[in-house]
């Protein structure tokens, strides 16, 4: 499913929903780790435990997103932290202690579960002999972290972030920093996400997506389609298994 939005230099809104079968695997895949590995619901627990109501968990991070993006389209490649403690500090501004308060939350991406398909899917991936890394807008201390307490590690070649790429995903120069740090082209990769932004912002820099469909929301109209969309990672081997390996 590809070019479910105006193609580039095509008129906004021009769509095509034609499918594209893949014609084989990927030889990489390259996670997104915020939402897509990790089960961030449980930060909502952390905004309750300062006295915020945890539905502003959500667009919290949201708005974190679009602060970094923000900077990213005008030249600068900020730290993750140093953003999403700029926007709490916008979301805590009334709160007696904000930065005690910004600090507890904070500290709740260091106890971060993965979502309980991530180990079972993981493993079936690699058992496809394929090259697992990530690319995450977030800090790769914090994937570190995420993975040795979930015990797949090993399965991951490189723990990539945006931290070491000239600006933060969806900008096409993120996707080709982890392209080369991999020495892969991009039609032989492959971003798995949950994200369309994300999804959009690899289809654009030529690579192939999986769409990690973890709420059941309609796919944006106006973004580029993924290739493959699944409700689950283990789902996802299932579907790449069914493919010719890439030679």
């Amino acid at each position: 499913m590809r070019d479910a939005v105006a193609r580039p230099g095509a008129p906004w809104g021009m769509t095509s929903a034609t499918p594209t079968a893949l014609e084989r695997r990927p030889r990489l895949l390259v996670f997104d780790v915020n939402e897509t590995l990790s089960d961030m619901t449980h930060l909502g627990d952390r905004f309750v435990e300062v006295g915020v109501p945890p539905y502003l968990a959500a667009p919290w991070f949201a708005g974190l997103l679009r602060d970094g993006f923000a900077l990213t389209v005008t030249g600068h490649n900020p730290s993750f932290v140093d953003v999403a403690r700029s926007s709490l500090h916008t979301v805590l501004h009334d709160k007696a202690n904000v930065e005690a308060a910004t600090r507890h939350i904070m500290a709740g991406f260091l106890a971060l579960p993965l979502h309980d398909d991530v180990r079972a899917g993981v493993r079936a991936l690699t058992a496809l002999d394929l090259r697992l890394v990530t690319l995450s807008n977030g800090s790769a201390d914090v994937a570190e972290g995420l993975f040795e307490r979930g015990g797949i590690r090993d399965a991951f070649e490189q723990v990539l972030s945006v931290e070491h790429a000239p600006g933060w995903k969806p900008a096409a120069s993120a996707y080709a920093y982890a392209l080369g740090e991999c020495g892969v082209a991009a039609e032989d990769a492959m971003l798995v996400a949950v994200h369309p932004w994300d999804i959009h912002g690899a289809k654009a820099a030529g690579l192939r997506a999986a769409w990690v469909d973890r709420t059941g929301a309609p796919y944006p109209e106006t973004m580029y389609a993924a290739d493959v969309v699944v409700r689950s990672l283990p789902e996802l081997a299932a579907r790449l298994e069914e493919l010719p390996a890439a030679t």
